[in-house]
């Protein structure tokens, strides 16, 4: 462990004292947000690795719950590196695809509940922030939690929520990090921020050509498919590969 012993020392940015292990974890933070955007599958071992230094960071500051947070997404992203790797032998690439009515009231109820619940937990046992620390507090802590496992989720299904989910972690995120005094981690989210604006773009670009409408406008039809409509206007669904959504291969 010597070897690594360095990872638990400190250094001067801008003026804040950051640890090494905080610093590369978020680095390689914003580089699984890239690589996804991107659609490799090298974005989940990276994810792995930055969760393994943002633990020991946890850890260096006593923060139980972020560590315990940490350890659930490496867990979620071996899973979600695993359904990818899957994908990708069957279909040739990496596609994704908007979620579809049902899949997105059950994530919103997810949502709802996991916090609220979460949120709970948390009050009960004093484990946010300080004893007595108030309910808006709580719930945005429980939220980062719960909308980060969401977010590894939807990724792993390849859903363009997916974006919309980490979009909403980096609302909070940012003014309760800087609440907090984290300036490095708000900063990171703030970047987060932009790269999810990007994310969702080209993921839903991507996605064009299903038959699951997106929340923003109406179901596309790919051009030249054989499905013919039907008396009442609607398309017959597609069989086999053909209701795989997006058409690019990944990079």
């Amino acid at each position: 462990m010597s070897a690594f012993q360095w990872l638990n020392e400190q250094f001067s940015f801008f003026g804040f004292p950051v640890y090494w292990s905080d610093f590369l974890g978020n680095l390689l933070a914003l580089a699984t947000v890239w690589l996804a955007l991107r659609r490799f599958l090298v974005a989940w071992p990276v994810q792995i690795l930055g969760s393994i230094l943002l633990l020991i960071a946890s850890l260096n500051v006593d923060l139980g719950g972020n560590a315990a947070r940490q350890v659930v997404i490496i867990a979620s992203a071996s899973w979600g590196w695993a359904t990818w790797r899957r994908s990708k032998e069957k279909e040739g690439t990496i596609n994704v695809r908007w979620a579809s009515w049902r899949e997105r009231s059950v994530l919103l109820a997810a949502m709802t509940a996991g916090t609220f619940a979460f949120g709970a937990l948390l009050k009960t046992t004093d484990a946010s922030f300080y004893p007595g620390a108030p309910w808006w507090m709580v719930l945005a802590d429980a939220w980062i939690f719960v909308g980060s496992i969401l977010a590894m989720y939807t990724q792993a299904r390849r859903y363009v929520e997916f974006w919309f989910v980490w979009l909403a972690v980096d609302l909070v995120g940012v003014p309760l990090a800087i609440h907090s005094g984290l300036y490095f981690s708000g900063i990171v989210y703030a970047i987060f921020f932009v790269m999810v604006i990007i994310g969702i773009r080209d993921w839903a670009s991507r996605s064009r050509g299903q038959e699951i409408a997106s929340p923003l406008e109406p179901a596309v039809v790919l051009e030249g498919r054989n499905d013919s409509p039907s008396a009442t206007g609607t398309y017959a669904p597609r069989s086999g590969t053909e209701a795989a959504s997006g058409s690019g291969a990944a990079d």
